[in-house]
């Protein structure tokens, strides 16, 4: 779980991450706080007293995905999936991301706010635009068919996700683990998951200079790396 000044929420994401029902697997959290501001970084060290929880402090802001590199160096799991600390994304339905990868279908799995059949926040079109164009490039330079590459949900197999190297620091983490994945031939497998999503006024982040990012770790990890 990657974090940046959510303050208000990660008291709330910890416990639904806790509570979700995933059957006889044991969870385990490790969470990366990427130099917060808000007072995230003292409700953290708060629970880290009670040793639930691995928890890691970055000295300075380095973005999403160097706090997910942080993280992996101490994942011991043999599923490993990302979780934002906002609210967006729904830990209940854990249980059916893991379910392909525990059945020997999937090596990846990604959970798709766009295929439907779940319930979707309707606002955002050019956000919405905007993922949609990544998606389309995405699948254009990989040969691919997916519905939602910047999906946050994101489930992998301990193994595949520990032979890649990560580089990137911010949200172009999204476009390079997908362009690996995808160069690599791993069975990749898309689930409809919920999606309560946020403007910027409630605390989102992304913006369209990462739309501009991703598209060039799409073109660069097809080409040139």
């Amino acid at each position: 779980m990657p974090v940046y000044n959510e303050a208000q929420t990660i008291r709330e994401i910890i416990t639904r991450v806790e509570a979700a029902p995933i059957g006889e697997v044991r969870k385990e959290l490790i969470i990366v706080d990427d130099a917060s501001t808000d007072g995230t970084r003292d409700v953290l060290r708060e629970l880290a007293q009670n040793g639930k929880y691995k928890i890691y402090f970055h000295g300075h802001n380095m973005g999403k995905g160097a706090a997910l590199r942080t993280a992996l160096t101490y994942a011991a799991g043999d599923i490993i999936l990302i979780q934002d600390a906002d609210l967006e994304y729904d830990p209940g339905e854990y249980a059916e991301l893991i379910k392909p990868i525990l059945e020997g279908r999937a090596d990846v799995v990604y959970g798709s706010r766009l295929t439907g059949g779940k319930v979707g926040r309707a606002f955002n079109f050019w956000h919405y635009i905007g993922n949609k164009l990544l998606t389309f490039i995405t699948n254009i330079l990989y040969n691919a068919i997916l519905s939602d590459m910047e999906t946050c949900y994101k489930v992998f197999r301990a193994d595949v996700i520990k032979n890649i190297q990560i580089k990137s620091n911010r949200f172009d983490f999204e476009p390079e683990i997908t362009a690996k994945i995808l160069r690599r031939k791993y069975k990749l497998y898309e689930m409809p998951i919920s999606y309560y999503g946020r403007d910027f006024s409630e605390g989102k982040k992304i913006t369209w200079r990462d739309g501009f990012a991703a598209i060039w770790a799409l073109v660069k990890y097809r080409f040139f790396d």
